[in-house]
């Protein structure tokens, strides 16, 4: 089986041998701007890793991971419109260095790319990859819905917090590994099983990156510092800080998410006063730990090789111990 430096390097290989239509150039543009700037390319990895798992050679889930890679970005240009997020990847998003519309539009084509690289060389396969992966899109669409519905929610619970982001972010992570699965011709079993492995991972994976918005370094993060709390986004962080202030300081918190004109470095710098003062990360790394343990006993649960499990498991904590 190969290591996760090697999977990186196949995934990359391929994908820079990729061409993409570069007429007109206001669609393509935009579009090879967006896979250009990078990222940990996680999803299009556990694609391959998934098919190396149960015995298969990596080489023939490539164009299927490429497919998740595409769907991947397409949801991000559009969640930067939404989110009216300056930074991605400690780049521009697609949206300012262009403009809306043609962040859209190179979205919805990077969509209908992801369409075809799913179908090629799928045969009997077929079926299987387009109900799966049709599933999981629609639950990401139906996740961001969630999310930007919370922006006018008064209240929002824990539990309607960890149902969006596995609506939203996990499925994504739990289908990239099922689509391996599949292509390396996994029973239905361990397919279903090793889709609940990654959508605990993810939900474990949302939950470090809230970690990181308000915690992290810009500089290594390549977004935003304290994006979330400048933008009032209903994280696990900021629900529980409603939760556990006393008077005085929720009356602080408040009066920072009602206020209209501000200094986003004061915001920020006062909030995460706040949670410091109310433990927050920890309670939050805790609950990313809970999603992590689940994940394992999903894995553990797995009819394969036990140096297999280890390379997904290995991968995983490298993903949830880092300051990016």
């Amino acid at each position: 089986m190969r290591t996760q430096t090697e999977l990186q390097k196949l995934f990359q290989d391929y994908l820079m041998k990729q061409k993409f239509e570069n007429h007109p150039a206001e669609l393509y543009d935009p579009m090879n701007y967006m896979i250009s700037i990078g990222g940990k390319r996680m999803r299009a990895q556990l694609v391959l890793m998934s098919c190396e798992i149960f015995d298969c050679d990596a080489t023939k889930s490539l164009s299927q991971a490429m497919a998740i890679e595409l769907f991947h970005n397409f949801t991000l240009i559009h969640d930067d419109i939404m989110d009216n997020a300056p930074l991605r990847r400690g780049h521009k998003t697609v949206h300012e260095k262009y403009n809306h519309n043609a962040a859209i539009l190179s979205g919805d084509n990077m969509l209908i790319y992801a369409y075809q690289y799913l179908l090629k060389n799928s045969g009997e396969k077929i079926h299987s990859y387009l109900v799966h992966f049709n599933d999981t899109a629609i639950r990401v669409c139906e996740g961001q819905q969630l999310d930007m519905n919370f922006e006018k929610q008064a209240i929002v619970s824990v539990e309607e917090y960890l149902q969006m982001i596995e609506m939203k972010t996990a499925v994504l992570v739990g289908c990239a590994l099922k689509i391996g699965a599949i292509a390396a011709g996994a029973n239905e079993l361990d397919s279903g099983l090793i889709f609940q492995v990654g959508k605990e991972l993810g939900i474990a994976f949302q939950l470090q990156d809230d970690i990181l918005d308000s915690f992290g370094d810009q500089k290594l993060t390549g977004k935003q510092a304290g994006g979330d709390i400048i933008q009032n986004k209903k994280t696990l962080l900021l629900i529980e800080a409603l939760t556990l202030a006393d008077s005085n300081q929720k009356e602080e918190l408040e009066s920072w998410l009602k206020k209209k004109e501000f200094s986003p470095e004061e915001k920020v710098k006062a909030v995460l006063r706040l949670y410091n003062e109310l433990g927050i990360r920890k309670i939050a790394e805790a609950e990313m730990l809970k999603h992590y343990q689940s994940a394992m006993s999903y894995l553990r649960k797995l009819e394969i090789k036990e140096e297999n499990k280890l390379v997904l498991k290995n991968f995983a904590e490298t993903l949830l111990i880092r300051e990016y």
